[in-house]
């Protein structure tokens, strides 16, 4: 990885979405050599709430959070900042889902499972030019 690319990584801020903290603590163990800030959310009112203010390079949202889930958080904050870049991070791997996230303009869709696929994409930066806005 370039020095200009390493620089870039530990300056990022990313906002992480999850109703539940012990995957909260595994995500940013395994993450945090590639985050320099991290915002914590335990729902997606949390999510929206705190967005504007936190303004995240990066936001990784968990799909199934009560009382608001995950793609009507996203949707909410895509509204408000069209260049929010959102990764939905969850356990479901079904199609319905996926479309629903596109649609909500979510730049990714990883599965928890595998959480070195999430250090391979923040890594890999390719996420900066991905285009902002829906």
């Amino acid at each position: 990885m370039s020095e200009p690319l390493l620089a870039a990584m530990r300056k990022l801020k990313v906002m992480i979405v999850d109703d539940h903290a012990a995957f909260r603590r595994v995500a940013k163990s395994l993450l945090q050599p590639l985050i320099a800030e991290w915002v914590e959310c335990k729902d997606g009112h949390e999510a929206v709430r705190r967005y504007p203010q936190a303004q995240p390079d990066l936001v990784l949202m968990d799909i199934a959070m009560k009382p608001l889930d995950g793609l009507r958080a996203s949707a909410q904050i895509k509204a408000r900042f069209p260049d929010a870049r959102i990764v939905m991070l969850t356990q479901y791997d079904e199609a319905d889902l996926r479309a629903a996230a596109r649609e909500v303009g979510a730049i990714a869709y990883l599965l928890k499972e595998n959480l070195l696929e999430a250090r391979d994409f923040i890594e890999a930066g390719t996420w900066r030019e991905q285009p902002k806005s829906k």
